[in-house]
């Protein structure tokens, strides 16, 4: 974990705490929690903190080689298998650790945030493992779309608050939550589920989930007997590309690629106020939005766009700060990859290495797909997340767009109409 620029706010042009000043006596008092229990372990936090992540998580995760691929792309492929921590999913590292920091802060409930609902998971898990009461709100579009994951936070003890503004997705969870912070800062702690928001969260967040690149680094070296050429990673808001690429970003050999949504168009729909994507690094200019200033999907009066991806987890209008800073030196490529093909890449994942990715991992892997002639000799996949609580739009999905790589989903109509 890189400590030399921990008491800078911004990242070159980005970051900041551009939050009402209602909350800053809150920021203030995570910035000093932050510095004093995370960068340098006051009272043993992050010796308690990794203890539980393997404990209760089950780190370290695997570095998987993918045999099938790496025949199919004549490159090798190696699965970096967050999917296969506790919950399923990267958000575990983020979660416990601010639950486990709100504890050491003496705050008596958590609130956050979920877009597809595997971030409100993980803090609802990590809630429960820490006996803290807690409330998760999500956009009803979301719930519509993930209700595995709304059953999985309520049988952990959360209460799941629907937000019914705008499109009803995540950033309009995150603007609830943080207007509900606002009025409950002395006994409340809201853990942000990706490397957004104002300083601390950008640098908290990717410090936290930076075990992923921690072991990766470690476990290629061992396995290869070098660095991998590439790393490809997914990435909405961005807590599992900075997860993924954060040891590796001084590494200059290494390539990072973030994947975004490029959904069904790159193209901005101005009168209607939407961006039938996701692609905030590769289409977004500056603005400020949830207390950072940041690349965003804008229209030409600076106004939010909504934004789109067949992925909840995808469907935000920004980005992490650190992300957008990366792209601008040239360290970090950002690409995109449109629905189908993540569909595509979904269904291929399953059958030829018998992984089930979330529709976030499987853009990484579409673009896998898509560019492997251009990529290195080995290329470390981010599997941010398993697919479960996918499987519903996937099959939705799948059928109305009569997939050629899928499996025939005759049998799910006859017997129940698509669904689950």
């Amino acid at each position: 974990m890189s400590t030399e620029d921990a008491h800078d706010p911004k990242f070159g042009e980005y970051g900041g705490q551009y939050v009402p000043e209602a909350l800053m006596p809150a920021i203030e008092e995570l910035v000093d929690a932050y510095e004093r229990y995370v960068l340098d372990n006051e009272d043993g936090f992050m010796d308690e903190f990794r203890e539980r992540l393997a404990d209760f998580g089950g780190r370290p995760t695997p570095l998987q080689y993918a045999d099938q691929l790496s025949e199919r792309y004549d490159t090798d492929v190696y699965l970096k298998r967050e999917d296969l921590l506790h919950g399923g999913a990267h958000k575990l590292n983020n979660a416990l650790g601010q639950v486990l920091l709100a504890k050491y802060m003496g705050k008596e409930r958590i609130i956050a945030e979920t877009g597809a609902g595997q971030h409100g998971t993980a803090t609802a898990m990590a809630a429960a493992h820490l006996d803290m009461p807690c409330e998760i709100y999500m956009g009803e579009t979301d719930i519509a779309r993930q209700r595995p994951n709304v059953f999985r936070m309520k049988i952990n003890g959360s209460e799941v608050v629907p937000v019914t503004v705008g499109r009803g997705t995540l950033k309009e969870a995150i603007s609830e939550t943080m207007r509900e912070w606002a009025t409950t800062v002395e006994n409340t702690h809201y853990v942000i589920g990706s490397v957004v928001g104002p300083h601390p969260f950008p640098k908290m967040v990717r410090d936290f989930q930076a075990v992923i690149s921690e072991e990766a680094r470690e476990q290629a070296i061992e396995k290869t007997g070098g660095l991998p050429s590439d790393v490809v990673a997914c990435a909405g808001g961005g807590s599992n590309t900075m997860g993924a690429f954060a040891e590796f970003v001084p590494d200059e050999g290494v390539a990072l690629h973030a994947v975004e949504a490029g959904g069904s168009s790159l193209t901005v729909d101005e009168e209607k106020g939407v961006a039938p994507n996701s692609a905030t690094l590769s289409t977004g200019d500056e603005g400020v939005l949830h207390g950072a200033r940041t690349k965003l999907l804008q229209d030409s009066d600076g106004q939010i766009m909504e934004s789109h991806s067949v992925s909840a987890g995808l469907d935000y209008a920004g980005v992490g700060p650190e992300l957008a800073h990366l792209v601008d030196e040239g360290r970090v490529t950002p690409v995109n990859v449109e629905d189908e093909l993540a569909l595509e890449a979904f269904h291929r994942l399953s059958q030829d290495e018998g992984v089930i990715p979330a529709l976030e991992t499987a853009h990484a892997f579409g673009y896998l797909e898509a560019n492997h002639d251009d990529l290195g000799d080995t290329v470390v996949v981010n599997v941010s997340g398993r697919g479960d609580k996918d499987l519903e739009t996937v099959i939705e999905e799948t059928t109305k767009r009569d997939l050629d790589i899928a499996p025939d989903m005759s049998i799910l109509q006859r017997m129940g109409g698509g669904g689950l």
